[in-house]
């Protein structure tokens, strides 16, 4: 055990993980990957174990890989602001460059998509009609054909799009 990353010792206890691990080693496997642990001084890791046994198949000792990413965590904070809009959480879509109208139709059906946090089958009919309304807003409804293929997108009728655009209108 070198212990340089967590600073454990040898004779150190078993972690709540390992102790966990053998408990469902039967069951689930002598390996965990690639997950998330914490050192007593708060650095973030990822980490592996795997569970070593005996010709018996009695546990006799663990392999734990650990890599800090304290770093690289600390890297992608500074990054944040260039990339991800903080204020609204949401990464920042000012503009898209599509080959044609129907995509940018169905770039801002995503954007709306996102705004509500629902997809249209499981919208109510406030939420849908609040979704026409952002995408008429945002000028959906200028392009040639966008009501067909908002409705397709939507799954329901052009009616009942042509009624909902009423509604906001």
């Amino acid at each position: 055990m070198k212990g340089n990353v967590t600073g454990r010792k040898p004779g150190a206890p078993a972690t709540n993980l390992l102790v966990k691990l053998l408990e469902q080693s039967p069951k689930q496997g002598d390996q965990l990957h690639n997950y998330k642990s914490v050192t007593a001084d708060g650095r973030c890791l990822k980490s592996a174990t795997i569970i070593i046994k005996d010709s018996a198949g009695t546990p006799i000792a663990a392999l734990c890989i650990n890599l800090d990413t304290t770093q690289y965590f600390n890297a992608i904070q500074a990054l944040l602001p260039f990339i991800h809009d903080l204020e609204s959480g949401i990464y920042p879509s000012k503009e898209t460059f599509t080959e044609s109208a129907v995509d940018t139709v169905r770039t801002l059906f995503g954007q709306a998509v996102e705004t509500i946090g629902t997809q249209p089958a499981a919208m109510s009919i406030e939420e849908k009609t609040r979704f026409i309304e952002i995408m008429k807003n945002n000028g959906v409804f200028q392009f040639k054909g966008a009501v067909e293929e908002v409705a397709g997108l939507m799954d329901v009728t052009k009616c009942t799009v042509y009624n909902y655009l009423k509604k906001v209108s």
